[in-house]
């Protein structure tokens, strides 16, 4: 029995050796459209009105500052642990901070408080970083604004 010979069509066909990329550009983009959405809203730390006043900006150094907020109600509240958006109380600022100032004792610390809260609370946010190994304590305020 003989079997029967298969018809050539005469072409072969030649595999693409080629990466389709278009997908990847279309994610690319979303992605892209995604962080630019967001980027605006994460905005860390708690909201406070700074004062106006004149001054030079600091240099950037290597390490972050840790910063001490102070809102309007003179409570204070830290960038650095877990639960950064609840208060805490002096012994808790001191004993943070402390933490920090043991591994870095040239990190600067900023205080960040608000126009209208009490002298007396940032006097006394001072006091605590001070006792707690701060030796670099700034102020941060706003540019004063052109009258």
């Amino acid at each position: 029995m003989k079997e029967a010979p298969i018809p050539q069509t005469g072409t072969r066909r030649k595999l693409a050796h080629e990466m389709n990329v278009v997908p990847y550009i279309d994610v690319m983009l979303v992605l892209l459209i995604i962080f630019m959405v967001t980027a605006p809203l994460l905005s860390p730390g708690i909201e406070v009105q700074l004062p106006e006043v004149g001054g030079e900006p600091m240099s950037q150094e290597d390490n972050e500052p840790v910063t001490l907020y102070v809102n309007r109600n003179g409570e204070y509240f830290l960038d650095i642990g877990e639960n950064q958006d609840q208060a805490l109380d002096d012994a808790e600022v001191e004993q943070r901070v402390a933490a920090v100032m043991r591994n870095q004792p040239q990190r600067m610390v900023l205080v960040r408080a608000d126009a209208k809260v009490p002298y007396e609370a940032v006097a006394r946010g001072g006091v605590l970083l001070q006792s707690a190994g701060a030796q670099r304590i700034g102020f941060v305020t706003d540019p004063e604004s052109r009258r």
